[in-house]
């Protein structure tokens, strides 16, 4: 079994969440949705116009 760098997975991981997280943003404006956000401890409601990716 090859070894994998935790190094170049870590880089993977961290590219698949932000392509996530800017397909649901652009999915949510396309429908004129609101996200449930987490700020300063407290959840909130914001339009995902509001957001940017």
């Amino acid at each position: 079994m090859e070894k994998v760098d935790t190094n170049d997975l870590r880089d993977k991981i961290l590219i698949g969440v932000s392509l996530a997280y800017q397909r649901l943003i652009l999915s949510k404006q396309r429908e004129n949705a609101e996200i449930a956000i987490s700020r300063n401890g407290k959840i909130i409601k914001v339009k995902a116009s509001e957001l940017k990716y």
